[in-house]
């Protein structure tokens, strides 16, 4: 069986809504699945002083925060973050810096990767923040599995972007649209169908 850990932050709920679509979506096509949090790091006054925030915050805090043994037992990595300035939030960049020991040990390589981000504009910096993500892809040796335009969803007038799945919150009344849940979990079914062709792949050489 394939393991995927989808690692994601969620300020206000429009991330953690396309991860636990991804984590349902991965499921349906084999996998076992850990929807994972970063820990946050805001003040919890800071917090407060916006209720969807606050709201958001007390809703997922069963939700367990992400581990350096997530991403070593998982064969898929998917991460979601919101965009902060173009970069990918401090709470998720916080956990990638912990991962210096695994890294040196190798024991990230040949994972497969891809990111998702959501953003309060239509030009907030999505790209720019997959492309940060792929980054850290990089150096730690990782596979990525952009979605590309492998399939239809892809054109839909809300998506578009090959980089990763990625959502524009304020145009659309603060939920994510139903074409951006379509596109994540593409990107998930895709990364899982890669992730269980490399497996056997390595096993039969």
């Amino acid at each position: 069986m394939t393991n995927v850990a989808v690692i994601y932050y969620s300020s206000t709920g429009n991330v953690h809504t396309m991860a636990t679509a991804a984590v349902k979506a991965a499921e349906k096509a084999g996998a076992e699945v850990r929807l994972r949090r970063c820990a946050e790091l805001a003040p919890q006054a800071v917090i407060e002083t916006n209720p969807a925030w606050a709201a958001h915050a007390e809703a997922t805090r069963d939700v367990e925060v992400a581990s350096l043994e997530d991403l070593l037992w998982a064969d898929v990595l998917l991460i979601g973050t919101p965009t902060r300035f173009g970069q990918p939030a401090s709470q998720v960049k916080q956990f990638i810096d912990t991962t210096g020991g695994i890294w040196a040990e190798g024991k990230l390589v040949n994972k497969v990767a891809s990111g998702f981000t959501s953003t309060s504009c239509a030009h907030g910096g999505q790209e720019s923040t997959l492309l940060a993500l792929g980054n850290t892809f990089y150096h730690w040796g990782a596979i990525i599995v952009a979605p590309g335009y492998a399939d239809p969803v892809q054109f839909a007038e809300t998506n578009g972007n090959p980089y990763g799945a990625s959502s524009v919150s304020a145009n659309q009344g603060g939920n994510v649209h139903e074409e951006n849940l379509g596109a994540v979990e593409f990107q998930a079914r895709r990364c899982v169908e890669i992730a269980t062709a490399l497996k056997k792949g390595f096993a039969a050489a």
